[in-house]
């Protein structure tokens, strides 16, 4: 055996040695946390602590504008009002709950006179106001996301661009936004069926579903008439009935 590797004094310096180099590992990494100990260590932190600044200086300008006393000396006011006030039953069609008595009552209304309402089309060749087509390019962005940029249909909606229905009456089309369309309807020859169907769009004013309608009317290659605002208006009492079907709907 080697006798160097009994010997005592090697062994020791080695052990010093081990030591020695551990000791200057841990004076680095120990450096190395105190130089960064106050640097936050993910970029979530980092935009955590922008976020609790803004926070901060939300509620400070928000307590100088609105004490705390004032708050406290209203809420009694608020809560009485509140508890004064009666429970009433909603009358926006749009609120309506589905399958509540209400909507029960709506569905079972007479049909709207849809013939009437396709009476009062203009003419074809009648010139269109811009401002009203740019006014329905806009919200066309909105219905673009199921139809495509250009009306040309998508995974979960039928084209606009040369479809017989967009073309034909605009009582049509004005029932469909006030009411949704549910289950299969044939576009130019393809049968398209997409689960839920449309929802309604009741929410838009005359004036934008009319904008909107005249927009894709006019469009992709389409040509009718422009949806007068008074159309709209003469179809509001479709609002809250259940979703159309291509049967309810007048044959182009």
């Amino acid at each position: 055996m080697d006798s160097q590797s009994d010997n005592p004094i090697l062994r020791f310096s080695a052990i010093v040695w081990g030591l020695g180099i551990f000791l200057i590992f841990a004076v680095i990494l120990g450096v190395f946390w105190w130089v960064n100990r106050d640097t936050p260590e993910t970029l979530e932190e980092n935009a955590a602590k922008v976020r609790y600044e803004t926070k901060a200086k939300a509620f400070e300008a928000q307590a100088a504008s609105l004490p705390q006393e004032l708050i406290d000396a209203a809420i009694p006011a608020v809560a009485e009002q509140l508890a004064s006030v009666k429970p009433a039953a909603v009358e926006k069609p749009e609120q309506v709950i589905p399958g509540s008595p209400t909507a029960e009552k709506l569905a079972a209304a007479p049909a709207a006179d849809t013939a009437a309402v396709d009476a009062m089309a203009g003419d074809p060749d009648e010139p269109i106001d811009p401002a009203v087509m740019e006014k329905g390019k806009i919200s066309f962005i909105l219905c673009s996301a199921c139809h495509g940029q250009n009306g040309e249909g998508g995974p979960i909606a039928p084209p606009l661009a040369g479809s017989e229905w967009v073309n034909g009456p605009a009582s049509n089309l004005i029932r469909i936004q006030l009411r949704g369309l549910v289950g299969p309807i044939n576009v130019a020859g393809k049968e398209y069926d997409f689960i839920g169907g449309m929802a309604a769009q009741a929410q838009q004013s005359d004036e934008d579903i009319a904008a909107v309608l005249t927009y894709v009317r006019n469009s992709f290659g389409n040509k009718a008439p422009a949806v007068k605002p008074e159309q709209v208006a003469a179809l509001r009492s479709e609002v809250g009935k259940p979703q159309l079907t291509a049967d309810d709907l007048v044959k182009p």
